[in-house]
């Protein structure tokens, strides 16, 4: 049994939301008032030890979990940059920011075991220069900084990762955090990138998720998120970025060409779609023509690319790490008893999970 002593009220509140659970619910199921799970959470109350027990019981963690004395950093929605903000509820992005708690908390754990790349990430303060920069300006400044040049960016996640960005696919078991799209933070120390499956079916707009991503991270750590202007900036920067007008501006058809359209995009990892509108912001399309293309390539049958046949393009770095830290004896279960989590956790987050349903023996009158 958990010591009471050590009970950390926050770690419901992060079991819970991981849950989509309301307070209520979490009563209902661990045999307690809401008010009583209310006072847990605000640390008014501890619990006791067989509440503790129900407690875990009902939010699927080991007892262990509500421990203190790890790491933990609460990230609130404010601090918090998602590409479909209006399109999600306020619990779904309750679950997204517990989820980023637990991938920062799983960075954390496996620095202990190995060195990460530091961040590189450029901030306009580190130029000189007299005034914030534009989307264009710091664009051009991490493909200066990363050493990108100008020609097209293969393995654009594996890029973020190289240059200290904590990148994380999240698991099918997350499937609130689908619905967001991508999301991102700087709150940590470390900048985080959570990229989602609904994106990672098609390429493209995994790539340019990616990308506005870090667009945030560039130009708004520190600004309160939730203005559209942030979502529109960052969308810049991820143009600019994938494709830098000193070097599409001149390969780009002057007309309305979907053939030569679709082999730019092939060569430089974006969509049709981005083209059009990198077509008509650098003045070669006028508005009508942009709004004809993007009704007929609305009407064009485009081929399915799986992200699976883009290598570089998935995360790695947190398995990488794992992996390294595992030649010197660290094991999923050791990992696991670190963090406070059930093993079938670690391995989730890591992007290693087990999809097989786990067998489970009940003995009645043994």
């Amino acid at each position: 049994m958990l010591n009471t002593v050590i009970f950390e009220a926050d770690r419901l509140r992060q079991a819970r939301q991981l849950a989509m659970l309301t307070k209520r619910e979490v009563a209902e199921a661990s045999g307690v008032s809401p008010a009583a799970v209310g006072q847990y959470e605000a640390g008014v109350a501890v619990p006791r030890s067989e509440t503790i027990s129900r407690l875990a019981r009902a939010l699927d963690v080991p007892e262990a979990f509500f421990g203190s004395g790890r790491p933990l950093q609460r990230l609130e929605t404010i601090e918090t940059y998602f590409e479909s903000l209006r399109a999600t509820t306020a619990k779904q992005r309750q679950h997204a920011t517990a989820f980023a708690e637990q991938i920062w908390e799983l960075t954390h754990a496996l620095e202990t075991h190995v060195r990460f790349p530091a961040p590189n990430v450029p901030s306009w303060e580190e130029y000189d220069q007299p005034k914030r920069w534009t989307a264009q300006q710091a664009a051009q400044a991490v493909r200066a900084q990363w050493g990108l040049g100008t020609e097209p960016i293969g393995h654009l996640v594996a890029h973020l990762e190289a240059n200290g960005i904590i990148c994380s696919l999240a698991p099918p078991t997350e499937q609130s955090v689908a619905r967001i799209d991508a999301y991102s933070t700087a709150a940590f120390g470390r900048p985080l990138a959570i990229l989602t499956p609904d994106r990672a079916d098609d390429v493209f707009r995994h790539r340019f998720s990616a990308a506005h991503e870090l667009g945030h991270l560039v130009l708004h750590a520190g600004e309160p998120s939730g203005d559209m202007w942030l979502e529109r900036e960052a969308d810049a920067f991820a143009a600019e970025l994938l494709t830098p007008r000193e070097a599409i501006h001149d390969v780009l058809p002057s007309r309305m060409d979907f053939s030569a359209l679709f082999r730019l995009g092939e060569r430089w990892g974006v969509s049709v779609k981005m083209l059009i509108y990198r077509s008509q912001e650098l003045g070669l399309f006028s508005e009508s023509t942009a709004r004809r293309a993007y009704i007929r390539l609305a009407h064009t049958d485009q081929p399915a690319r799986p992200i699976r046949l883009y290598s570089g393009e998935v995360p790695s770095v947190l398995n990488a790490a794992f992996e390294l830290a595992s030649t010197r004896g660290l094991t999923i279960g050791s990992l696991a008893n670190q963090l406070g989590w059930k093993p079938r956790r670690v391995r989730q987050l890591l992007g290693d999970d087990d999809p097989r349903p786990e067998l489970k023996i009940v003995a009645n009158g043994l």
